[in-house]
């Protein structure tokens, strides 16, 4: 493995961290609740009365935040090497995964385990062993 050292971007990186953890606990000091995507999403298929506000806030400014960077700089461009349906698939397969692990990656992983929560650490620990395994069989055993 090597270090594409002409796209590395510590600040930006440390930046953007920084922003995140900074959303992450104004949301739970000011709001008493976890910045976990998939909860906040999962909020607004069945809201609840004074609930919906916050989550179309803080949805939006998820939205906002790149068409803002976008007034700065260039945007990175993106590639995605996989097709519609494989995309489909897999979103799927995340959506039952943040079902039965009671949350997903920015939910456990950066609020989670900022609190030492055992449940975080363990699911964080699963979702990256799953993500390892799963690109070791697609790129050296499926060869895809």
């Amino acid at each position: 493995m090597t270090i594409d050292w002409t796209n590395f971007t510590p600040w930006a990186s440390l930046a953007g961290g920084a922003l995140i953890g900074l959303a992450a606990s104004i949301l739970i000091l000011m709001n008493g609740r976890i910045a976990g995507i998939s909860g906040i999403v999962g909020g607004l298929i069945k809201p609840r009365l004074h609930d919906a506000g916050w989550r179309v806030a803080f949805v939006a400014g998820l939205i906002a935040a790149p068409l803002l960077w976008q007034l700065f700089t260039a945007l990175p461009n993106i590639q995605i090497d996989a097709s519609y349906g494989v995309l489909a698939i897999a979103g799927i397969i995340v959506g039952f995964g943040t079902r039965y692990g009671s949350g997903c990656t920015s939910g456990h992983g950066v609020c989670g385990m900022s609190r030492m929560s055992p449940r975080s650490i363990v699911a964080t620990l699963s979702f990256m062993l799953a993500g390892f395994v799963t690109v070791y069989i697609v790129r050296h055993i499926l060869g895809a």
